[in-house]
């Protein structure tokens, strides 16, 4: 065991979602920790952003465009690291979509369809794809961004909730199969985090001032509290940990 369970050098990371939010925090935790980062989401200019600052603080990233609700896109994205890396050590599924906030019964199958292209399908294909890589080499890192919307869904949430609660799964199920192999799946269930794609939560006064009297802690995440746990799932110091979901939400599940 190394001395320094959280060192990354070596490896090759993909974290999706990584132009902003908790993916962008994640990405450039990794990146300190030596490893190699691929940052993706759907707009390279994003994308190209967050790496530069990476590379600029003298760690190691490139951008590469994926929209993991596109089967062609993920095509790509694998193609394009079997080119150029050979291996794939750590694969972040951090990208998401929640088109509709709304109550559940007025959800149009627009919405529908898009949330779960994106949080099932596309966190399903990109874990199959990396487990290959994975797979030909006997180790590799899966986590999983759901939300504790997948233990208790969010007001006017419901397909997305219902998405994240598959996500749960999903980590259980490829754990158990993949685990066999030397790849580790596991997942992170942020609470209440202020990002941009939480805009909704936060701009709904009523909604947040319900959510914030729900946790002990008395407040919401910024999205830098979550790398943490993700930089422990993918690392040495969770060499144990498989098919775990480990909520981050400053109490409010308790």
């Amino acid at each position: 065991m190394p001395t320094n369970l959280f060192d990354l050098s070596g490896k090759i990371a993909l974290v999706t979602g990584a132009s902003r939010g908790i993916g962008e925090e994640i990405a450039g935790l990794l990146a300190e920790q030596g490893a190699h980062v691929i940052v993706s989401s759907r707009k390279i200019d994003g994308c190209q952003a967050v790496a530069d600052a990476i590379t600029a603080a003298g760690n190691s990233a490139e951008a590469f465009a994926c929209h993991v609700g596109n089967m062609d896109d993920i095509s790509a994205i694998f193609a394009h690291i079997k080119a150029s890396h050979g291996k794939l050590d750590i694969l972040v599924n951090n990208a998401a979509t929640n088109p509709y906030f709304g109550h559940i019964l007025d959800t149009d199958l627009g919405a529908y369809n898009k949330t779960v292209e994106v949080n099932i399908r596309g966190y399903f294909f990109m874990s199959i794809e990396a487990g290959k890589l994975m797979r030909e080499q006997g180790s590799g890192v899966i986590v999983n961004t759901a939300s504790v919307n997948a233990l208790q869904p969010g007001p006017m949430q419901g397909i997305y909730s219902i998405s994240k609660a598959a996500v749960v799964s999903m980590t259980r199920s490829f754990a158990k199969e993949c685990g066999p192999l030397g790849i580790r799946v596991n997942a992170l269930l942020p609470g209440l985090t202020k990002t941009k794609f939480a805009g909704a939560l936060f701009t709904n006064d009523d909604i947040y001032q319900t959510a914030i009297q729900g946790i002990p802690m008395g407040r919401h995440a910024e999205p830098a509290e979550m790398a943490g746990t993700v930089l422990y799932l993918v690392s040495d110091a969770s060499s144990y940990t498989n098919g775990e979901c480990i909520v981050v939400d400053g109490g409010l599940t308790i």
